[in-house]
C-alpha cells in the first residue's frame, strides 16, 4: 500500500533521457505487482503459459527493462527481505481484500460483466516466491545487479542512493522518502495509465522527487516527515489516526514542531494504535539493511533469457529476439564510439 502522500508531495516530470548514464535502484516488489496488476487480459485475467503459470511479471520485465537498458539507464533491483512484525497486519489485511475482489471477480464472469472482472481480477494479484526467484534469474540474466535485502527493500534502496552509489530509489510508492532516499523517481517503468471509471489510457512520464526539496517546502524535516505519515497511516499502522489526511497531519506536526509525545498524546494515539508510536518511528529510523551489496553489470546472456522466457514459458521466440535485439544495437553502439574515440 505505502503511506499516501500525494497531496502534499511536489514532483518534477522528467524526459527519459535525463536518466541515461545514472544509476537507479528499483524496489523489485513494487514493480513486479506493478506488472501482475496491469500486464493483463480483456477480461482482467493474467497472462500465462500453456501450464496455467502467471506471466505478466516476466512480460513485464522483458519489455520495460530492455528498454531502460536501451537508453543507457543502469538499473539495479533490490528485493525485500523478512518483514517487521508490524506489517504483518497490513500483510493479513492485503490478503482478505484479495479473497474479497476474487469472489467478487468470480460473480462478475457469472454474469458476464468484463469492466467489472478486469477491476476485480487487478486487485487480487499475487506474488510468490517462484515468482520471485524466477525475476531474479532473469534479471540476472539481463547482466543486472539483483539486491537482496535483509527486511525493507525500499530502505536498502534508500540506504544505497544516501551512500552516493546510485542517484535515485525506483518506486511508486513514498516510503524511500521516510527511509531518508534524497532522491525518488516515479513512472520509470510504466508509459501509460488507466483514466478513472474510464476504458481510456494517458501516457505518463517520469517523476522526480527530491527529499530536501519537498521538506524545505513543507516547512519540516525528516524526523517529522515520519512522523506526519505516520499520522495518515503506513505499512506498520494501516490506517493511521482516523479523520487526519495528509494537509491535517502537516499542520499538526508543524504545531507541534518536534514535541513528538506531545502530538501523539494531542491526536489519542494510544485510542487508534495499538504499538507504541515511538515503535512505529523506530522502524523507520533503525530499519535493517546491508552494506553486502554488488553494483556491477554484465553483457546479458541470451541463451538463458531464451531458456527461462521461451522454453519454460512459452513466449514466443521471435518477439523476445527482437526485443533483445535493443540490447545488441546498444552494445554495437558502444563498439563503435569506441572506435570513434580511438580514431578521433
Amino acid at each position: 500500500m505505502g503511506v499516501q502522500l500525494k497531496e502534499i508531495i511536489t514532483k518534477k516530470e522528467v524526459d527519459f533521457a535525463f536518466f541515461k548514464g545514472k544509476i537507479l535502484v528499483i524496489d523489485a516488489h513494487n514493480n513486479l505487482y506493478q506488472y501482475l496488476t496491469t500486464i493483463r487480459q480483456r477480461d482482467g485475467s493474467p497472462l500465462t503459459d500453456s501450464h496455467g503459470n502467471v506471466t505478466s511479471h516476466l512480460s513485464g520485465l522483458l519489455n520495460r527493462t530492455v528498454n531502460l537498458i536501451s537508453l543507457g539507464i543502469n538499473v539495479a533491483f533490490v528485493f525485500d527481505g523478512k518483514p517487521p512484525e508490524l506489517k504483518k497486519e497490513e500483510l493479513e489485511k492485503r490478503k482478505s481484500l484479495k479473497i474479497a475482489a476474487q469472489k467478487k471477480y468470480e460473480v462478475a464472469r457469472e454474469r458476464g460483466d468484463i469492466e467489472e472482472m478486469r477491476k476485480q481480477a487487478s486487485r487480487t494479484s499475487r506474488l510468490t516466491e517462484e515468482m520471485i526467484r524466477e525475476a531474479k534469474e532473469l534479471i540476472k540474466a539481463f547482466g543486472l545487479p539483483a539486491i537482496q535485502a535483509p527486511s525493507e527493500g525500499e530502505a536498502q534502496a534508500a540506504y544505497i542512493v544516501k551512500k552516493g552509489d546510485a542517484f535515485a530509489s525506483v518506486s511508486q510508492d513514498y516510503d524511500s522518502l521516510l527511509f531518508g532516499a534524497p532522491k525518488l523517481v516515479q513512472n520509470l517503468t510504466s508509459s501509460r495509465r488507466k483514466m478513472p471509471n474510464k476504458q481510456l489510457y494517458e501516457r505518463v512520464m517520469p517523476c522526480l522527487i527530491s527529499l530536501d526539496e519537498n521538506l524545505n517546502n513543507l516547512g519540516i524535516d525528516s524526523d517529522q516527515l515520519i512522523a506526519l505519515a505516520m499520522l495518515v497511516g503506513t505499512d506498520f499502522n494501516p490506517g493511521g489516526i482516523r479523520g487526519i489526511g495528509p494537509k491535517n497531519a502537516l499542520k499538526l506536526v508543524k504545531e507541534h514542531k518536534k514535541d513528538f509525545n506531545k502530538l501523539f498524546s494531542h491526536v489519542k494515539w494510544d485510542d487508534y494504535i495499538s504499538a507504541s508510536w515511538e515503535e512505529i518511528f523506530s522502524i523507520f529510523k533503525e530499519m535493517p539493511v546491508s552494506e553486502d551489496y554488488s553494483l556491477e553489470w554484465s553483457e546479458p546472456d541470451t541463451e538463458k533469457i531464451i531458456k527461462i522466457l521461451v522454453d519454460k514459458h512459452d513466449f514466443s521466440e521471435e518477439r523476445v529476439n527482437n526485443t533483445l535485439s535493443k540490447l545488441k544495437k546498444k552494445s554495437f553502439d558502444k563498439a563503435q564510439k569506441g572506435l570513434n574515440d580511438f580514431f578521433n
